[in-house]
């Protein structure tokens, strides 16, 4: 028997929680088969097994945040002999994490982004402990009431019933003789279960319209939009209490912003052009492409605002590449991965990497290591309809570049007698900076040059 204990996905991290498990109790696993999915406080994590065996006992329930290190589920790998009973539950609970058992083995997660393999279930055996199901799986009835142990000669005591029925079909206990009394179980899934702790819905009340009168995530989340007046309440956890603690950090920085309108039409005619040929044809192409392009030349000339500061030895550090982060808005909070040296790559390779990293992102799929070492960010509220925006860092890092919309607005074009107003593609352009390692004419200059290389992109060359 071999016991997997939690391990750290990623840097500096100190907890998770269980999202789903991939297995059963009973069910054989080979080397890096999927046994559950975490979700950190930087992304979504899929675990492979260590080791093949069969799954003997899950030790934490779905939707449980555990501390690195706690152990989550029991392997029977048919080499180490059983030491004692894994599933009496009278048995002391793990040790801590801070005090782990002298001949606990380190946990290395392996596999990561390992292909899923298919699972065969063998049919559950009686144990002490019931197997966790996850909720898509529910085809039976589940109550929170433990069965009572008694003596065989012990008579069992009675409660009264003399009270009128309830119209449930169970009896009213009424005021008890002994201190015994009939539990009124609630009937729900493990899936409605949660979401009933994370929207704070009481499932007393709630009509069950699953098997034998179950309770649904369906049936709670219809009770919590038929009471509307209802305050609800949301734990923060995983990506949005990273979101909230990392902006909360950003705020004791003192930042300044500066904007431009730039004329984004031979970067659009660009976009167009690129479209059209077969080496981007597989690709998502977008402005977005030429302005990250455009930010990484420019920073080039400008790399005070590709620089961080290092507070340990009281020095500027200028990063010598530029790891770009892209802000993405997903259902799980905003995340912020980085395209690893991105001043080396080409267009084509630029444009593939964002393209992987926006498929990553949607999915909640991004790796640990994908979300730190970023030393600058590009965030694009143009998406959204939004004309432009003031940004507030990404932590650790001095500058980031917003994106507004770009749309066709009336623009003065040539001079003296040709100057006239035609229809062309603008969009609003801004930065903030930390105003400790970059004055404003510094962040100025570098806003204007990437205008410059939206507004003719052969300008490029000259960087």
């Amino acid at each position: 028997m071999r016991t997997f204990n939690l391990p750290d996905p990623g840097e500096g991290l100190v907890e998770a929680e269980i999202v789903s498990w991939r297995v059963a109790v009973g069910d054989t696993v080979a080397v890096n088969d999927i046994l559950l999915e975490i979700e950190t406080s930087k992304s979504l994590v899929e675990l492979p097994s260590p080791w093949a065996g069969r799954v003997t006992q899950l030790l934490v329930s779905e939707g449980q945040v555990i501390p690195i290190g706690s152990p989550i589920v029991v392997i029977d790998d048919g080499e180490h002999p059983i030491t004692g009973n894994v599933l009496d539950v009278d048995a002391p609970g793990p040790k801590s994490p801070e005090t782990p058992a002298e001949d606990a083995e380190p946990q290395l997660l392996v596999g990561y982004g390992a292909k899923e393999s298919v699972i065969t279930p063998r049919p559950r055996r009686g144990a002490t402990v019931a197997p966790i199901i996850p909720a898509a799986e529910v085809h039976e009835t589940y109550t929170t009431e433990q069965p009572v142990s008694r003596p065989v000669d012990e008579p069992k005591p009675t409660a009264r019933v003399d009270a009128e029925p309830s119209g449930d079909g169970l009896p009213d206990p009424g005021e008890p003789d002994s201190d015994f009394t009939v539990p009124r179980p609630i009937l729900a899934s493990p899936g409605a279960r949660r979401l009933a702790r994370e929207i704070g819905a009481n499932l007393e009340g709630i009509r069950g319209t699953g098997p034998n009168g179950v309770i649904t995530e369906d049936d709670v989340q219809r009770a919590a939009d038929e009471g509307t007046a209802r305050d609800r309440r949301v734990r923060l956890k995983g990506v949005r209490r990273q979101m909230f603690n990392s902006m909360t950090a950003s705020r004791a920085v003192p930042q300044a912003s500066a904007w431009v309108e730039a004329d984004l039409s031979a970067t659009m005619t660009l976009v167009d052009t690129l479209r059209a040929r077969r080496e981007f044809a597989n690709l998502r192409v977008s402005p977005l492409m030429i302005v990250a392009k455009a930010a990484c030349l420019a920073l080039q000339k400008h790399p005070q605002l590709n620089s961080s500061w290092d507070a340990t030895t009281d020095e500027v550090v200028l990063h010598g590449d530029v790891n770009l982060g892209i802000a993405a808005a997903t259902p799980r909070g905003l995340v912020v991965p980085n395209i690893k040296r991105a001043n080396t790559l080409t267009l084509h390779g630029l444009t593939t990497a964002l393209n992987e990293m926006v498929v990553t992102a949607r999915e909640g799929r991004v790796r640990p290591i994908d979300m730190t070492g970023g030393t600058f960010t590009i965030t694009n509220v143009g998406v959204f309809g939004i004309d432009s925006g003031v940004p507030i860092l990404n932590p650790g890092e001095s500058a980031i570049l917003c994106l507004g919309t770009i749309t066709r607005r009336p623009w003065v074009v040539g001079t003296g007698a040709d100057e006239r107003i035609v229809p062309r593609w603008v969009t609003t352009l801004s930065v903030t900076f930390d105003h400790r390692l970059v004055d404003g004419e510094q962040g100025s200059r570098f806003l204007g040059d990437v205008a410059t290389i939206l507004a003719d992109p052969a300008l490029s060359l000259l960087f």
